[in-house]
């Protein structure tokens, strides 16, 4: 544990090449050592669809994923997302989570920002994501919706 906070400690990031898109006094990170399971857990409660989680369930849902990007203020970890990809052609992007405490400031866009403009993200040409509830947010940072997007839901959502 201490190993692990001594790596997240030096994975801070503070810095966009872009300036204009932080939250000042926010602190942004790309790595899955960045985050714990537990803090990642609470930050699911606020959530419809990912409050059943279980630590196991998380962990290996990390062990999966190819980029985290997250975000902490006064050491407590506030904002999160999740990006599968090839690094080439696709790329998928989950689980936008910013605590409520924080919403309304700008978090969530500057999280997406630092995201979807991450220097391994950047040229990926095409990023989809799945929402109902944040489809108008999306839209403001050039997502689109379009027909054609399938999907194979085993379970309902709030169960997975």
């Amino acid at each position: 544990m201490v190993k692990m906070k001594k790596q997240r400690k030096d994975l801070m990031k503070q810095n966009f090449e872009n300036k204009e898109n932080i939250c000042p006094g926010y602190y942004y990170y790309d790595s899955k050592l960045a985050i714990t399971t537990e803090e990642l857990q609470d930050l699911y409660r606020f959530t419809r669809w990912g409050r059943s989680r279980s630590l196991e369930q998380i962990e290996k849902m990390l062990e999966g994923t190819s980029m985290c990007f997250s975000v902490r203020y006064n050491g407590k970890l506030v904002a999160f997302c999740r990006i599968l990809t090839d690094f080439v052609f696709r790329g998928s992007l989950w689980d936008i989570l910013v605590h409520p405490d924080h919403q309304g400031k700008g978090l969530g866009s500057s999280l997406l920002r630092y995201a979807l403009g991450h220097p391994s993200i950047r040229s990926v040409p095409i990023i989809v994501t799945y929402t109902s509830e944040l489809i108008e947010f999306m839209c403001k940072l050039g997502f689109e919706t379009r027909d054609g997007l399938l999907i194979l839901q085993r379970r309902p959502i709030e169960y997975s």
